[in-house]
């Protein structure tokens, strides 16, 4: 029996990331899991609490299936889909998030690009744009 507790964003080790989809389809251990994975086995029970896969025999013991941790780890990195900034609008590097540019500045690059940039209306923080030169007002 899985727990199935869904928590979000959980963060994947570049290593783990590297290594998970060379994993066997067998049941490991948490401990082997640990070492084929190079990490922490407290990291990785904690990932376990948190909704990644894995089944409990009727001793109480955990096994997880390499595939079966493999496909999630995939599906931990998926990010969501990239929105298209619309004309006015740019990137707020201290908000972290798509906002309206104040006062846009354009400072020519190399070839057709364009560097925009401007101020954030929240935050007062800085806000960058890219764009091509005759796409750019």
């Amino acid at each position: 029996m899985s727990q199935e507790l869904s928590y979000p964003c959980i963060k994947l080790s570049h290593i783990v990331i590297v290594k998970a989809p060379g994993l066997l389809p067998m049941l490991y251990t948490v401990r082997e899991l640990a070492d084929e994975l190079s990490m922490p086995e407290q990291t990785l029970r904690d990932w376990l609490l948190r909704g990644a896969p894995h089944i409990r025999d009727r001793l109480g013991h955990i096994w997880v299936n390499g595939q079966t941790f493999a496909a999630w780890v995939l599906s931990q990195r998926k990010k969501a889909p990239r929105s298209r900034l619309k004309p006015g609008e740019g990137y707020c590097m201290v908000c972290n998030r798509i906002v309206m540019v104040l006062h846009p500045i354009r400072r020519p690059s190399t070839g057709r690009l364009v560097y925009i940039q401007g101020v954030c209306p929240h935050c007062n923080g800085k806000v960058s744009r890219g764009a091509r030169r005759d796409s750019a007002q």
